[in-house]
C-alpha cells in the first residue's frame, strides 16, 4: 500500500499537485493581509500541505467545533474556498481525460468539502493515529 501511495503521490504531483499547492499557499499570503482572516492564512498554509501530498491522509470532523469555527468558515469561503473549489474541479477534469488521472480526479472532488469549509476537521494520516493539525 505505501508504494501505491507513494505512486499516486508522485502522479498527483505532477498532473496538479503542485498548481494546488501554490494556489493555497497564494490565498494563504493573501488571508494573512489583513488581521481577522489571519487564522484562515494558516489554515490555507497547512492544506497546502494535504493538497501537495493527500494519498494516506484523510480529513475527520473535530470534536467541540462550534461557533467560532463556522464564523471562519464563512470567512474563509468568501476570501478563498469559493475559488480554490474551482481550481479543484478544473484539475479533477483535466485529470479525467485518462484512465490513470481518474483516481486523482476522484481524490481532487473529494478534496472540495473540506476546501470550502476547512475549520472544524482535521488531517490524519490512513494508517496511524498520528494527527497533523488542520484548521
Amino acid at each position: 500500500m505505501k508504494l501505491l501511495r507513494l505512486i499516486l503521490n508522485i502522479i498527483w504531483l505532477v498532473t496538479g499537485g503542485i498548481w494546488l499547492f501554490i494556489g493555497y499557499i497564494f490565498f494563504g499570503l493573501l488571508a494573512c493581509i489583513f488581521i481577522i482572516t489571519i487564522p484562515a492564512g494558516v489554515a490555507s498554509f497547512r492544506m497546502a500541505s494535504y493538497a501537495l501530498w493527500p494519498f494516506g491522509r484523510t480529513v475527520v470532523r473535530k470534536d467541540g467545533a462550534g461557533v467560532g469555527s463556522g464564523l471562519m468558515n464563512l470567512v474563509w469561503f468568501l476570501v478563498a474556498g469559493l475559488w480554490l473549489a474551482l481550481g479543484h474541479v478544473a484539475t479533477a477534469a483535466l485529470q479525467a481525460v485518462t484512465i490513470i488521472g481518474l483516481p486523482l480526479a476522484w481524490a481532487n472532488l473529494k478534496m472540495i468539502p473540506v476546501t470550502c469549509f476547512p475549520f472544524g476537521k482535521t488531517i490524519v494520516q490512513d494508517s496511524s493515529t498520528t494527527v497533523i493539525p488542520a484548521p
